[in-house]
């Protein structure tokens, strides 16, 4: 298990790790092709709506300061995985991920992510 926790850990924040890609194609390497999203808005967003935002943030200078805590991974089946942490990006917006990764033969994919803001911080 340390070794999957130690893997993921190294790629989350998802989509906020430049030395894992930038360009659309990594995304797409990374991603299942039935992954979907609930945003911290609370709306469901599916891959190719994903991409393409991801396209956009990534096509200018993109600087994301952010820091993570509370960091857990637990097998959930075999070979897939729920992490959750705690995210705060720019020094004031917390929110609570969730992400459910598989190791398959092509290496870490993820299914599904999730992030819902935390109040009051």
């Amino acid at each position: 298990m340390s070794n999957a926790e130690d893997d993921l850990r190294a790629r989350e924040p998802l989509f906020h790790r430049p030395e894992l890609g930038t360009a659309r194609a990594d995304f797409e390497r990374m991603t299942v092709d039935s992954f979907w999203e609930i945003g911290a808005s609370g709306r469901r967003y599916d891959r190719d709506y994903i991409l393409d935002e991801l396209e956009r943030r990534y096509a200018q200078h993109y600087v994301d300061d952010w820091q993570i805590s509370d960091f857990q991974c637990t097998e959930i089946a075999p070979d897939n995985y729920l992490v959750t942490y705690t995210l705060v990006q720019n020094g004031s917006r917390v929110t609570r991920r969730s992400t459910i990764w598989r190791n398959t033969s092509d290496g870490w994919k993820v299914v599904y992510h999730q992030g819902t803001i935390v109040e009051g911080t």
